[in-house]
């Protein structure tokens, strides 16, 4: 018998994402699709491709469980290119824009993160979670979501079971937050810099910030942008902070499995420096740099705009393929509770602040 040659795709394992990136194009074609077709009836989209390519993906998800030949091209649209579309965003955002925030911004950025953490963490504790699985909780939605997890994991010891609960928690209300926030801005009657100060101190990741700012308009996802950036530069210093007040929560033995939702678990030490400052914000920072300079030609800022958009309705409708729903109902109701009760506590220092220093 003959030995069969190896597929193409086995020769070339960049060929892997093909189908799962095909399937998020798709999805987000439809998205577009469906944003045509609302301002055909409406005159106006009151859903944007961004939040419906979101709907479509979980809606796909939901009746149709994919195989392992998609997970490669949904996780590297949901990763990598959502990473490249903030990298793009930095083109549009000049130093000025930075500065213009003020340092009592950036101080109340930080002790909105620490009071998060701090509040999420009583509140894990008081329903009865562990030690580590209240932390883990509390920086995932404090700070950013899946990173924060997957950098405190670590640091404090956290197990296998833990981290794939909140990952999979964090999957699915960071979809809830993005879909419902705007309402929340439209009931309060927050113009744009209020309404983007408050997506950004309360959704979990950068891209999904751009999505729930963007029906308030770009002012609202500069400084949303901006101000989440600045939340999750606190991820080092928290770290940092749990690493000399856990050594406890750090020797704890439980068996770990080999695999979580986001993929191999982090080994237990220090947590590596691209994990505390992620590439792509180095891009980002890099492109505001090069903006400030005037080295970024105007022609090139529209385009890289538009780019950043595309991509991001792609990452979006990758992140809807990834979410299952029935995490929420696997992971029992102290957890619910736990996240629930944490994020509105988040939303309401966040508001707190905003109100606090007259943001407008």
């Amino acid at each position: 018998m003959t030995k069969q040659s190896p597929s193409l795709f086995h020769r070339l394992p960049a060929l892997k994402v093909l189908p799962g990136l095909a399937l998020c194009l798709a999805v987000t074609g439809a998205a577009f699709v469906l944003q045509e077709i609302e301002t055909a009836l409406f005159g106006r989209a009151w859903l944007e491709a961004l939040v419906l390519a979101i709907l479509i993906g979980t809606v796909v998800r939901t009746a149709w469980t994919p195989d392992r030949r998609w997970f490669p091209g949904i996780s590297f649209s949901a990763k990598f290119l959502l990473e490249l579309a903030v990298i793009l965003l930095g083109a549009s955002v000049s130093a000025a824009t930075i500065l213009a925030a003020g340092p009592g911004l950036l101080l109340g950025i930080a002790g909105v993160v620490g009071a998060a953490i701090a509040a999420s963490f009583f509140i894990g504790r008081l329903l009865r979670l562990p030690p580590r699985m209240a932390l883990l909780v509390a920086c995932g939605n404090s700070i950013c979501g899946n990173s924060a997890i997957a950098a405190v994991a670590p640091v404090i010891g956290a197990d296998g079971d833990d981290v794939a609960a909140s990952i999979g928690f964090t999957a699915v209300l960071g979809v809830v937050v993005v879909l419902g926030l705007p309402l929340v801005g439209l009931a309060l009657h927050l113009d744009g810099l209020q309404y983007g100060t408050l997506a950004g101190l309360t959704v979990y990741a950068v891209p999904q910030v751009i999505a729930a700012a963007a029906p308030a308009g770009a002012t609202a996802i500069q400084m949303g942008t901006l101000v989440k950036l600045v939340r999750v530069l606190m991820l080092g210093p928290v770290c940092l902070a749990l690493s000399l007040i856990a050594p406890k929560l750090r020797e704890e033995t439980d068996e770990m499995p080999p695999h979580v939702t986001a993929g191999e678990r982090p080994a237990r030490g220090r947590t590596p420096i691209h994990h505390l400052v992620p590439w792509f914000i180095v891009g980002f920072l890099a492109l505001v740099a090069l903006r400030s300079f005037g080295l970024i030609p105007h022609a090139v800022q529209a385009p890289a705009n538009e780019m950043a958009t595309l991509l991001t309705v792609v990452s979006m409708a990758a992140l809807g393929l990834g979410v299952d729903i029935r995490t929420v109902a696997q992971a029992g109701g102290r957890v619910t509770a736990a996240v629930v009760l944490s994020l509105l506590v988040l939303g309401g220092i966040s508001l707190g602040l905003i109100h606090l220093l007259g943001v407008a």
